[in-house]
């Protein structure tokens, strides 16, 4: 199945995604980025997937940019969109487009802990379980139907640093497992619900 990444950092993500590419039924035609210092840009650069940078301060608005974004995501007609550490906030018109189509990947276990600095709330929250979560995108800043989630304990010692790390391994692991799912056409977005092997997640 081919498909598209969307990053803004260093791209951790995308690179356990290319590594498990041939075993998850996955072609990677793009990937996009809303930084041009993004790392993950070089990642896909190494081996070879076109790159393309979308820097969203060249547009007067976040509509704006999303019709930019959708313009180039257009032009691989991937069925599947994935969202790697991509940290902008989609308008409505974009969510509706791609909806049923578009994974992302929040380092929370939802529904806690919406929007950044996770680690650190969960912490300062006395959270004794943190982990991370794959959903479909909807409209709703990480609201939408939750996939998958992976959990680990919050050590006495940790701060949000140690515990990014922690949650980061999971996330390499959980991320092309969930996206293999849906290349094998096992998991799908019905009535506003994850749906794998026809039961309701």
């Amino acid at each position: 199945m081919n498909g598209v990444v969307l990053i803004s950092g260093s791209g951790s993500n995308l690179q356990s995604i290319i590594d498990n590419s041939d075993d998850i039924n996955l072609t990677i035609d793009c990937v996009i980025s809303n930084k041009a210092n993004a790392y993950g840009l070089q990642r896909a650069k190494q081996v070879g997937i076109p790159v393309c940078t979308i820097e969203h301060s060249q547009f007067p608005s976040r509509e704006k940019f999303d019709q930019e974004l959708s313009n180039v995501i257009n032009t691989y007609n991937p069925k599947i969109i994935i969202l790697a550490g991509f940290m902008r906030i989609l308008s409505t018109e974009f969510t509706k487009k791609y909806c049923g189509k578009m994974l992302n990947i929040h380092p929370s276990l939802l529904p806690k802990f919406q929007g950044l600095n996770t680690h650190q709330r969960a912490i300062e929250a006395g959270e004794k379980k943190h982990g991370v979560s794959i959903h479909f995108v909807t409209e709703e800043l990480d609201g939408g139907p939750i996939i998958a989630q992976s959990t680990i304990e919050i050590l006495d010692d940790d701060n949000a640093e140690s515990l990014a790390k922690r949650v980061l391994i999971e996330e390499h692991k959980l991320y092309p497992k969930v996206i293999h799912w849906f290349t094998q056409g096992r998991l799908k977005f019905k009535n506003n619900k994850a749906v794998l092997d026809g039961k309701i997640l």
